[in-house]
């Protein structure tokens, strides 16, 4: 028995070519999408298009996960469409465009999927936690946190969401963070996913990481219109990309309120990121130059 999970493809459209061929190539029984196939990336659309494909002739599981939800909240009614508020989302916006009558099969997706073998012995997979899709597991959460991130225990507890990969044994779970396909942030910007194998009775866990056509995920960025419709944070997005680390945390850590208060533009916020000594050397073409 194998399975493959991936998950976090963020609209990566050649990072998710590269880990379907060779999930091809490797041939599993049973393939799992993590969730977060959507946004913060160029091509939200045909990633999502592609996966619901496979879904239906392949039988590929597809899960839900936490950019899915901030998507399909775009989408609510009263929801702005001018000023700050519609600004810090307007790249979800972009997305929601992209996948247009594709979302009603968003909102259907579920949120877990679990396969039993003997001994129970099961393999689950979610997004995040068992306590939301929001709440990560990272190589430093505290066994006594993780404990309560995986209950009830399986055998393995497979993970994605914060886009940091790592295989770690809790008690009798193994617990395995498959990381990103499309949007590394282990300062390796390879795509990455997980593969299990059941044999001897008990399963066994591999994370995968492959290079990929990073320029023309770039070119992507321009080709769609993200960089010029996706708003500032689409260069922040970017810039993690190319850093293999996330920024939009540091950057709502520091300036969120103030711009929802007016105090300062998004783009000016955007920009004090990326003038910090750490992002300079990722900025430049086809992003902004500093």
């Amino acid at each position: 028995m194998k399975v493959a999970v991936l998950s976090d493809i963020h609209g990566n459209l050649p990072a998710l070519q590269t880990v379907v061929a060779d999930i091809d190539a490797w041939s599993p029984d049973i393939v799992i999408v993590g969730g977060d196939i959507i946004n913060r990336g160029p091509s939200s659309g045909a990633c999502l298009e592609w996966m619901l494909e496979r879904r239906e002739t392949m039988g590929w599981q597809l899960l839900r996960g936490n950019h899915e939800e901030f998507v399909l909240d775009c989408a609510v009614p009263d929801r702005p469409l001018s000023g700050p508020g519609y600004e810090v989302k307007q790249f979800a916006h972009f997305a929601l465009a992209q996948i247009g009558e594709m979302a009603m099969d968003v909102k259907l997706l579920p949120d877990i999927y679990e396969h039993s073998m003997p001994n129970n012995q099961s393999l689950r997979v979610v997004h995040a936690s068992m306590r939301s899709n929001r709440d990560g597991i990272y190589p430093e959460t505290p066994d006594n946190t993780l404990q309560r991130q995986i209950a009830p225990a399986p055998a393995v507890f497979v993970t994605g969401h914060t886009h940091r990969p790592l295989i770690r044994r809790l008690g009798d779970t193994l617990v395995v963070n498959i990381g990103s396909v499309g949007s590394s942030f282990d300062n390796d910007r390879r795509a990455g996913y997980g593969q299990f194998t059941w044999s001897g009775g008990e399963w066994h866990a591999a994370v995968v990481r492959l290079d990929y056509d990073f320029s023309q995920t770039e070119a992507d960025y321009v080709r769609s219109g993200f960089l010029e419709r996706g708003g500032p944070l689409a260069q922040l997005m970017l810039v993690e990309l190319r850093k293999a680390h996330g920024l939009i945390h540091r950057w709502a850590s520091r300036y969120e309120e103030a711009v929802l208060t007016e105090y300062m533009t998004l783009e000016e916020s955007v920009r004090l990121i990326l003038s910090d000594e750490d992002i300079r050397p990722f900025t430049g073409p086809p992003g902004w130059i500093i």
